[in-house]
């Protein structure tokens, strides 16, 4: 069992685009908290696929992912996660076995199984492929082989790709993916930062079932985890009220650029929407130094996770890295 001294911290960047702001501008506050992380001591650094969403500049997470590497120097970097039904599982070998011999040793490979978008979206990515139950783990094995070696009767070799054996890991919401990755003998990261409800049922599921295989010997569980830290908890709700703006509208469907925040922003909204504002953040750890730790312990000992992948929308850069610097602080880094 790890131990919350012991647990590895990461970080997940859907890449917002501020109010006021730019895509560039985004991109580069995206490589200046890689760059923080690293600094920090994170183990990873991942970028979420979305597409057709305003205020999301990490839709070609392959290129943005080589980008980042490459402004590093030790910090591995990956998806969180590439959706898997918007590509062809071939071109997703190539990508990452291209990232793989360009950062040896540096790059991850999460997958989701949602479309990370709306149904008119992805048939322009796929045009109009049908997507099955069935497709999903068939698509995962298939890119275990394609960047497993090359045999000699292989037909279709991934070329960059074959034999780069890029670290697969399966990312999920619900129950499917954490039997798929327990059936599969694969690393599990839960998206509880914006999807906490079935977190603990899916934990518990997938390190009951799983089954070790080539790439992992024991169940390894990452828990997605939502931390805006401050010098104090009355400054953390401050900076926090953008994350509420942002999940407000997604909840309601009018999703937009990442907004400044506003004093007692909170206190202006109705009962419902702040119950819908606090089941989707429902594992948050926002507030001082001592308000991090106590939260970020009770997460990871109730989960028992091997490792926390942290989400912070804070709208101002030095803000946001001097945040990472308060929790690796409270976490002992």
């Amino acid at each position: 069992m790890t131990s919350f001294n012991e647990v590895r911290l990461s970080m997940l960047d859907l890449v917002a685009v501020r109010e006021g702001g730019t895509v560039a501008e985004a991109l580069d506050i995206a490589l200046a908290t890689a760059r923080k992380a690293e600094e920090l001591g994170f183990e990873r650094y991942w970028l979420a696929e979305h597409h057709n969403m305003p205020g999301i500049a990490s839709s070609a997470t392959a290129v943005l992912i080589g980008h980042i590497a490459g402004g590093t120097s030790k910090i591995r970097v990956g998806s969180g996660g590439i959706m898997l039904p918007n590509h062809a599982p071939l071109v997703v070998a190539e990508a990452f076995g291209t990232l793989a011999e360009l950062y040896p040793g540096r790059i991850d490979l999460g997958l989701g199984r949602a479309p990370g978008t709306d149904g008119a979206t992805m048939r322009a990515l796929r045009r109009d492929r049908v997507e099955t139950e069935e497709d999903f783990p068939r698509d995962v094995m298939e890119l275990q082989r394609l960047l497993g070696p090359a045999t000699p009767e292989q037909k279709l070799v991934a070329t960059p790709g074959a034999g780069t054996n890029v670290p697969i890991w399966l990312l999920g919401s619900s129950l499917f993916s954490a039997q798929l990755a327990a059936h599969l003998g694969l690393p599990y990261a839960f998206a509880s930062h914006f999807a906490p409800r079935m977190l603990y049922q899916a934990v518990q599921l997938y390190r009951s079932l799983f089954k070790p295989s080539a790439q992992l010997a024991k169940p390894y569980v990452i828990v997605g985890a939502p931390v805006i830290a401050a010098p104090t908890d009355d400054e953390a709700e401050y900076l926090a009220s953008s994350t509420y703006q942002r999940v407000l509208g997604i909840i309601t469907g009018r999703r937009g650029l990442l907004p400044r925040p506003i004093e007692n922003y909170a206190a202006q909204l109705g009962e419902q929407e702040r119950r819908a504002i606090g089941d989707f953040l429902a594992v948050a750890s926002i507030g001082g130094p001592d308000k991090v730790r106590t939260r970020l312990q009770k997460l990871q000992a109730d989960t028992e996770a091997d490792e926390l992948i942290l989400v912070s929308d804070v709208y101002d850069r030095d803000l946001r890295l001097r945040s990472l610097e308060i929790t690796a602080g409270v976490m002992g880094r």
